[in-house]
C-alpha cells in the first residue's frame, strides 16, 4: 500500500511512500509519520492511503508515531478547504489543526513515579525497622500515591520506600499523570435555570435541529445579559443526550476563568461528570497536549476555547457555538489567515452539525446571511428578569474642553456619578482602549514628536516604567527628560493624549479612598494576573476598574451599576471601513456590562463626535437601525458584505523595490486567466500603516462577489509567482484589518 504524505515543510505538495508491511496497521489516513526526504528525515501527516502511485522507486516509511491517528478523516477534509479558500498551503492549514504540542516525534505525555502498597502475603510483616514500618501505614492508607507525595506524607526518604519496594510490600511504577489547567479549583454544580418566553423558542429551534441531525446556521442575535449563554447551555445538554460532542468558541479575551467555570459547573461537577476540555493560548505546552488528547481519546466531549478549538479532533460532532461571532480576534492575522467564525459554520455543513452564533451586535456579514436566508434568526430582545438596559448618556467633551480651557480626562457629569457610586458601595467600569499614560511625547517649540524607528507610529509613554514603547513592533526607549532634538533641548516637553495609565493616576488624586485597579496587557503578566483580578472585583474588594478591550467582553458583575467609556470615538477616525461598524459593536458591549443585577445601569459615553451614528444607534442600543444606515453606505462603495475582499500584501526593508514589485503584481492580475467577471481591482497604494517593524508596506485591494474563483486564481498565481528576496507577499482572504 502506498501512502500519500503531507510533509511539515513549506513545500506546497504531497509526496507517495510505500507502507512497510510492520507499519500497515497503523499508517492509516491522519497518521504522524517519519519520512526520509533527500538526505533528511522529517515528520508529516498521511492523507490518503493509496493501492498504486504513480511514480516508481518509493522510498518507504520510516516510523509510524503514536498508536492513534492524530488527523481525523473530518479534519483533513476541513483543512483542505482552508488551503483552498484562504490561499495557503496544506501543510500550513494542516499545521494550524494540529497543536505544537501534538505533532512532535517523542511523547509529551508526563511520566511520574506511584508507589502502591502490596497485599500482604503473610499476617506477619518481614521484619522492618520502626522508619520502615511508619512508611508503610502511610503508604496503605491509600490505594496509591505518587512517590514523591508519599516521602512527604510518611516524612521519610526515598532509601526507606525502595527497601520495603525490595522486600514485596510496595510496587513502584511509572504512570501517566495528566496536567489539568483547573485541577486546584472547587467547581460546584448548577442546575439548568427556567427560560422565558424568547429564551425558550430559541433553544426549541436549535434542538429542533439537534434531533434532526442536519447541518443548519443560527443568529442568536440577544441584547447584553439576554441569557444567551444559558441556551448555550440547555443545546449541549441535548447535544450530550444525543450522544453527540459539541465545540464552544469564545474571544481570546472572553476566555476568563468566570465563562470557564459556568461550563464545568454544569457539566464537569456533580454527578454528570462530562469531561470539559478548554483550549486556549495561556496553557502551559504540556496542558495543551493533554487537554488535546483527552478530545481525540473521546473522553472529553465538550470543548471551550479559542480561536484553534474550531480544529478540535470531537468525532460525532453536533453543535458548534460561536458567542461573539463578531469578534476580530476569531481571525487569524499569520498564514492560514482563517476566520475561526466562518470556518465554524463549513465544519457543521462538512459534518451535519448545528452552529450557533451568538451576538449582542452581529456582524454586518452574519446579519446579512440572515437577509440571504443562509443563517436563521434568532432574538432575544429583552434581558432576564426583565432587568432594564442600562440608561446611556452621551457626553459633548467639546462642551468641557470649552469650561475647562484644555480637554479633561473627565467631564463633571461623569465624575459626580462616580461619586455617587462610592457613596453607594457600587462598583464602576471605566474603559479605555488605549494603553499607557500618554499617546504621544511631543515639544512645544519645535513640534518633535517621538516616533518609533521601525513603525509609522508615535511612541507610547508609560511612566510607571519611564519608558516609550510602541504597540506594534515592541520597541522600547528610556523617556527623555527634555526634547531630543539637539537644536532645541526644550526641558518643557509634553506628553499628549491619553491612556489606562493616566486615568488611574488621575483617579487616585480624584477618589483618593477609592480602591482603583487597571487592567491591561502591562498589569497582567503572569497567568493568574487576570483570575485574581477579576475575583478581587467580584468579591468587592475593587471599587473602580479601569481596562481596555479585556474589561469589555463577557464579564457578568451584578454590583456594577456605572461604566464611563472614555474617548469613545477613538475608532472612529482609523482609516477602515469597517470603523462605524467596530465603535457601534465596542459601546454596545462595553455598555452591556451596567446593571446586570437588581440596580438599573448607568453609561456616560464621553465623544468629540457625539452626533456620529455609531455613537448615537448605540445609545438607543438600536442594532437594526444601524444595520440599515450601515449598509446604505456599504452598497454605494460595494464593501462587504454585499462584496467579498481579497488583500494583497507586500512588504520589505526597500520601499522602492517594494513598491515596484506591487506595481508588477498588479500588472499581473490585470491578465490572470480565470478571474471572476465582476472584479475590482484597487491599488497598488502605500497601506494606512506605511511602515511596520522595520518593512515597508505596499497593497492591492480586490472586491468581487465570487471569492471561491478568485482564490483558486490568486493560489495558482502565488505558486508561480517568485518573489525577489527582502519582498514578502501575503494574501489575506476576507481581512479583518486593513491597515
Amino acid at each position: 500500500m502506498i501512502a500519500r504524505v503531507t510533509l511539515e515543510m513549506a513545500v506546497g505538495k504531497e509526496f507517495d511512500y510505500a507502507i512497510p508491511s510492520e507499519w500497515s496497521e497503523l499508517a492509516v489516513v491522519g497518521a504522524r509519520v517519519k519520512v526520509p526526504f533527500g538526505k533528511r528525515e522529517v515528520l508529516g501527516s498521511v492523507t490518503a492511503v493509496l493501492e498504486a502511485s504513480p511514480r516508481a522507486g518509493l522510498k518507504p516509511i520510516l516510523k509510524v508515531i503514536g498508536r492513534q491517528a492524530q488527523a481525523t478523516p473530518a479534519i483533513l477534509r476541513l483543512t483542505r478547504w482552508i488551503a483552498q479558500y484562504y490561499c495557503c498551503a496544506p501543510e500550513i492549514a494542516l499545521k494550524a489543526a494540529l497543536p505544537d504540542a501534538v505533532r512532535k516525534e517523542k511523547s509529551g505525555w508526563r511520566e511520574q513515579l506511584f508507589a502502591r502498597a502490596l497485599p500482604r502475603v503473610s499476617k506477619i510483616d518481614p521484619k522492618l525497622t520502626r522508619r520502615q514500618q511508619q512508611a508503610l501505614e502511610v503508604a496503605r492508607e491509600r490505594a496509591e500515591w505518587p512517590l514523591q507525595q508519599l516521602l512527604k506524607a510518611a516524612k521519610t526518604s526515598a532509601t526507606v520506600i525502595r527497601k520495603l519496594e525490595d522486600q514485596g510490600l510496595l510496587s513502584i511504577a511509572p504512570q501517566i499523570s495528566e496536567r489539568d489547567p483547573y485541577a486546584r479549583e472547587t467547581i460546584l454544580p448548577t442546575e439548568p435555570l427556567k427560560l422565558n418566553d424568547e429564551q425558550a423558542r430559541a433553544l426549541d429551534a436549535i434542538n429542533g435541529a439537534l434531533n434532526e441531525g442536519k447541518d443548519a446556521a443560527f443568529l442568536l442575535h440577544g441584547v447584553t445579559g439576554s441569557g444567551k449563554t444559558e441556551i448555550y447551555l440547555q443545546a449541549i445538554a441535548r447535544t450530550l443526550e444525543l450522544g453527540k460532542g459539541a465545540i464552544v468558541l469564545v474571544p481570546e479575551i472572553s476566555l476568563t476563568p468566570q465563562t470557564v467555570e459556568r461550563f464545568k459547573a454544569r457539566f464537569s461537577a456533580g454527578p454528570r461528570q462530562t469531561l470539559v476540555a478548554v483550549l486556549h493560548s495561556h496553557l502551559s505546552t504540556g496542558e495543551r497536549h493533554d487537554e488535546w488528547h483527552k478530545i481525540r481519546q473521546g473522553r472529553a466531549r465538550i470543548v471551550i476555547g479559542a480561536r484553534s478549538a474550531v480544529f478540535a479532533p470531537i468525532e460525532a460532532l453536533g453543535l458548534i457555538i460561536v458567542d461573539e461571532e463578531h469578534e476580530n480576534s476569531y481571525k487569524q492575522e499569520e498564514a492560514p489567515r482563517y476566520n475561526a467564525r466562518d470556518v465554524a459554520v463549513v465544519r457543521g455543513q462538512m459534518e451535519g452539525a448545528s452552529v450557533v452564533l451568538g451576538s449582542a451586535t452581529p456582524s454586518m456579514e452574519s446579519y446579512y446571511n440572515v437577509d440571504k436566508k443562509k443563517y436563521r434568526l434568532l432574538s432575544l430582545t429583552s434581558r432576564v428578569d426583565d432587568r432594564k438596559m442600562p440608561i446611556v448618556r452621551v457626553v459633548d467633551m467639546r462642551m468641557a474642553a470649552r469650561k475647562e480651557k484644555g480637554a479633561p480626562i473627565f467631564s463633571p457629569q461623569l465624575k459626580e456619578a462616580i461619586a455617587k457610586r462610592l457613596d453607594r458601595g457600587e462598583q464602576t467600569l471605566l474603559f479605555l482602549n488605549r494603553r499607557g499614560y500618554a499617546s504621544s511625547l511631543q515639544c512645544p517649540l519645535c513640534g518633535y514628536v517621538a516616533q518609533c524607528p521601525n513603525c509609522s507610529l508615535a511612541l507610547t509613554y508609560h511612566r510607571q516604567a519611564q519608558q516609550l514603547k510602541c504597540h506594534i513592533c515592541a520597541h522600547e526607549a528610556p523617556a527623555p527628560t527634555a526634547c531630543p532634538d539637539p537644536k532645541c533641548r526644550n526641558p518643557a516637553i509634553r506628553y499628549a493624549g491619553l491612556g489606562t495609565e493616566r486615568v488611574e493616576a488621575t483617579l487616585s488624586m480624584l477618589f483618593p479612598k477609592a480602591r482603583v485597579r487597571r487592567m491591561d496587557r502591562d498589569t497582567l503578566r503572569r497567568k493568574e494576573d487576570y483570575r485574581n483580578v477579576l475575583g478581587d472585583f467580584r468579591t468587592g474588594k475593587i471599587d473602580i476598574l479601569v481596562g481596555t478591550q479585556m474589561i469589555a467582553k463577557g464579564l457578568h458583575f451584578p454590583n456594577v451599576t456605572l461604566v464611563g467609556i472614555m474617548h469613545a470615538d477613538l475608532a472612529l477616525h482609523i482609516p477602515d471601513f469597517r470603523a462605524g461598524e467596530r465603535t457601534f459593536q465596542l459601546l454596545t458591549q462595553v455598555a452591556g456590562r451596567a446593571g446586570r443585577g437588581d440596580v438599573e445601569g448607568e453609561v456616560y459615553v464621553q465623544a468629540f463626535t457625539p452626533f456620529h451614528p455609531a455613537i448615537q444607534y448605540a445609545r438607543r442600543h438600536d442594532f437594526a437601525g444601524f444595520y440599515e444606515q450601515e449598509m446604505e453606505f456599504r452598497r454605494q462603495l460595494n464593501y462587504p458584505p454585499l462584496r467579498r475582499v481579497a488583500l494583497i500584501l507586500l512588504k520589505g526593508r526597500n520601499d522602492d523595490k517594494v513598491k515596484y514589485i506591487a506595481t508588477q503584481i498588479k500588472r499581473e492580475l490585470d491578465h490572470l486567466p480565470g478571474m471572476p467577471r465582476d472584479l475590482t481591482i484597487a491599488g497598488p497604494a502605500a497601506a494606512p500603516m506605511a511602515r511596520t517593524e522595520g518593512n515597508y508596506r505596499h497593497q492591492i485591494m480586490l472586491r468581487t462577489g465570487q471569492m471561491t474563483v478568485l482564490s483558486a486564481a490568486l493560489s495558482e498565481m502565488a505558486g508561480r509567482l517568485a518573489m525577489p528576496d527582502g519582498v514578502t507577499l501575503m494574501i489575506d482572504v476576507d481581512p479583518v484589518n486593513l491597515l
